[in-house]
């Protein structure tokens, strides 16, 4: 699963973005796996989330957690801001046996002690590559480290640069204009915590170049 992987930034902004998720395989335990979908995101609720979803319903933007929970059937998510809760999640995750697959994105060291702190190893290990082609196409980073928290690309380009400009305007604050583009991630897996941080940063800089 590797639509979390490619989140762009800093080592000190993705220090606050982790994402994990829970898949079955088709064919090999995908058995009465919701109530394992369910307990899930029950355990990464004791932990604080900064998001919840699950590709079929949607996320805690849209739906309250209660919703989604009741209705989850596919690949499920839950993003936290800091890796003290990713180990404690990781933690209760291995006491539930659950049975089924998790993915846990970040930055590769953080994620790998989070591990170490939960007395787990990972089994595999994905790195992305980055982006090839035609690169200067591509929107500066101050956008990409935004868009690309949603890794089916629900997130425009100029929805970002739209709410860039209401923050440096002063018509929203970068809360405020965090919850007109997190919606948009319907699988749950963008960090709104993240966000706001971002779009004030780079709101500051827009206001600096005038």
């Amino acid at each position: 699963m590797t639509h979390t992987l490619h989140r762009r930034g800093s080592a000190e902004s993705l220090s606050d973005d982790y994402v994990v998720l829970m898949l079955r395989a088709i064919g090999v335990n995908d058995t009465d796996y919701v109530p394992k979908l369910q307990e899930f995101l029950r355990i990464c609720l004791r932990h604080n989330p900064v998001n919840i979803g699950c590709e079929t319903k949607g996320s805690m933007y849209e739906y309250t957690p209660e919703e989604i929970i009741a209705d989850v059937r596919g690949d499920t998510h839950a993003v936290f801001d800091n890796p003290q809760a990713v180990s404690r999640v990781l933690k209760d995750l291995k006491e539930a046996d659950l049975g089924l697959s998790v993915v846990v994105s970040g930055i590769y060291k953080t994620v790998d002690e989070c591990l170490e702190e939960a007395g787990l190893k990972h089994h595999t290990a994905n790195f992305s590559l980055g982006i090839w082609g035609k690169t200067e196409k591509l929107p500066g980073d101050e956008i990409l480290e935004i868009t690309t928290m949603c890794g089916h690309g629900m997130i425009a380009t100029n929805l970002v640069k739209a709410m860039i400009e209401e923050v440096s305007a002063g018509r929203k604050t970068p809360d405020e204009a965090t919850m007109v583009l997190t919606p948009n991630c319907t699988c749950g897996i963008f960090n709104p915590a993240r966000t706001a941080k971002l779009l004030a940063k780079a709101a500051g800089k827009k206001q600096g170049a005038t």
